[in-house]
């Protein structure tokens, strides 16, 4: 597996716009229209006009919480570089930062309407794991989020070496981890679609949270053949503590749920 010549796609009077920011299109792009035919045909009780005017809000402050989270995560870096902190077209984005992003906004968007946000934000779930597998080629395109040396044929990916970590400049293939998560968050919208959904007597916040403990539970496992965890903590991944985190949580909020309905 090759990586790509180049993150630039073309180039218009000048301004260079880069794979990175087409792949991040089309993942927002999927993810609208996987949340507006699935909230059309199986969430009835679901208001597709608040859904379409809470999109922009939402997009916008997962980006934002995306990019503040990376930021954070590698503060040394970005306050000897302060003009790299919005080129987010060079990569850069935390999907951790990115759901507290849109979630801290849908929780203030649901108690302004006095809305349900739960059974909203099940509706979202599909949508946004798709993105999310979309997303990832992003990284492809950056060559970033990629694993440890791999030699294991049909899967082993070419870096360059200008993009090899410091220390490995000699070994030219590694495990494409940003594959192996986009393929996870795949298999995730389908347990969602074909199994949670169709959950006898479910409650509003199973999607959602079922989904946050199917990405965690992925991105726990996979972050252990990263070398590029922006943060490390004791030799452990930033990203591991807070899927782990997030998993008890939300298995929390899951037994709370239906204790509360029993």
């Amino acid at each position: 597996m090759q990586s790509p010549p180049s993150s630039v796609a073309f180039s218009i009077g000048g301004f260079d716009v880069h794979y990175y920011g087409i792949i991040m299109f089309a993942a927002i792009l999927s993810a609208i229209l996987i949340i507006c035919n699935v909230s059309k045909k199986y969430y009835k009780d679901v208001d597709t006009d608040i859904i379409l005017d809470i999109l922009p809000v939402i997009i916008l402050s997962a980006i934002l919480g995306a990019r503040l989270y990376y930021v954070l995560m590698d503060f040394d870096y970005f306050a000897k570089h302060l003009l790299e902190i919005p080129a987010l077209w060079h990569g850069g984005m935390s999907i951790h930062g990115g759901i507290l992003g849109g979630v801290v906004s849908g929780l203030i968007y649901a108690k302004i309407k006095n809305i349900n946000f739960l059974k909203y934000a099940d509706v979202f779930s599909y949508g946004i794991v798709i993105g999310q597998a979309i997303g990832r080629f992003g990284n492809w395109f950056n060559c970033e989020a990629f694993g440890k040396p791999c030699n294991i044929p049909f899967i082993k990916l070419f870096i360059p070496q200008a993009y090899r970590p410091f220390g490995y400049e000699n070994v030219a293939y590694y495990h494409p981890a940003f594959l192996y998560e986009s393929l996870w968050d795949f298999i995730v919208f389908l347990i969602l679609f074909f199994v949670i959904r169709k959950i006898t007597c479910i409650k509003d916040g199973t999607v959602f949270f079922s989904y946050l403990i199917l990405y965690s539970l992925g991105r726990l496992i996979i972050e252990w053949c990263r070398m590029d965890s922006v943060l490390n903590i004791y030799g452990i991944a930033v990203a591991q503590i807070v899927s782990l985190l997030v998993i008890l949580l939300s298995s929390l909020f899951l037994f709370y749920i239906y204790k509360k309905e029993r």
